[in-house]
């Protein structure tokens, strides 16, 4: 029993020495060493947060740079936007003109397309009257008949013995179509005064004809070339009512509208343009009548009320 006490107090002395042994404070070289170790630790992490805002400092600098040069792109692409819509305005424009400059240009040889199949089989009658107009013009010359050879003697002065001056050989009339040609000629080339001449004898001579209907339009193109508006519309409008089966019935009641529109007549105009997408439908005058609808911002149809 006191051996055992013994061993108990000895183990009680053996914890208490290493439990002061442990709990003593550490050497001063020890501590030293763990502050300087950490003060190194503690400067690493200053230099990486420095290099860390050096790096985002440099690429926010790289970025606003991008930034700058994006805007600029922008608005260098606006300015040229600008110009293009300007351009393609300023195009639209001029559109309009410039269809009625080359439509009129044209419209003098769509006719010529239209007309040749009909009458070339009367070019050749036409060359056989003109070679029996020059026979009978040097036989008269000749002072005999064709084939007849006149017998030697005193000249006779001209006028036969009588001495009364002879009437001068008669020319055939111009026929209907060279004087249209002739027309349409002179209208294509912009001699307006000479082919509105053209057509106006073209109607009074042969009124019954079926270019006459195409020759009243063009009196009507002649007046709307001239500026002559008011003029232009009286004469498209007498396609309208004495030549009712005039293949040139939409283009009147197209330039009727246009016509109305220079003068300011936007209702009656925009009632004719519609008339003839109505009337005509799948045409061309069709298709014009609507793209001027469209440009003067009304529809081709009357809206509902």
């Amino acid at each position: 029993m006191r051996t055992r006490w013994l061993l108990l107090a000895l183990s009680a002395v053996l914890v208490g020495i290493l439990g002061g042994e442990l709990l003593a404070p550490q050497p001063a070289g020890a501590v030293s060493k763990e502050m300087i170790e950490l003060q190194q630790q503690v400067g690493q992490l200053l230099q990486g947060q420095q290099d860390l805002r050096s790096a985002i400092d440099s690429n926010n600098a790289a970025l606003k740079t991008l930034v700058q040069q994006s805007l600029d792109s922008v608005g260098k692409l606006n300015g040229e936007m600008a110009t293009l819509q300007k351009t393609v305005q300023d195009v639209q424009a001029n559109t309009g003109a410039r269809i009625d400059t080359m439509t009129q240009q044209t419209q003098g040889l769509s006719d010529n397309l239209q007309d040749v199949q009909a009458r070339v089989g009367k070019l050749s009658q036409q060359l056989t009257d003109v070679q029996n107009l020059l026979q009978s013009i040097d036989a008269k010359v000749s002072g005999a008949p064709t084939g007849v050879s006149a017998a030697p003697g005193p000249p006779i002065p001209p006028g036969g013995a009588t001495g009364a001056p002879m009437p001068a050989p008669s020319m055939a009339p111009i026929s209907a179509d060279t004087l249209y040609q002739n027309a349409l000629r002179d209208f294509t080339s912009g001699n307006y005064a000479l082919s509105k001449q053209e057509f106006f004898d073209y109607i009074k001579n042969f009124p019954s004809n079926d270019l006459a209907g195409n020759a009243q339009f063009y009196l009507g193109e002649v007046a709307y070339a001239q500026g002559d508006f008011k003029g232009a519309i009286a004469a498209y409008d007498t396609v309208l009512t004495n030549y009712p089966a005039s293949f040139k019935l939409a283009a009147s009641l197209l330039k009727k509208g246009f016509a109305e529109l220079e003068l300011g007549l936007k209702t009656s105009g925009t009632r004719d343009l519609r008339e003839v997408v109505r009337r005509f439908a799948g045409s061309d005058e069709a298709k014009r009548a609507q793209a001027k609808l469209h440009e003067i911002g009304a529809t081709a149809r009357p809206s509902a009320r």
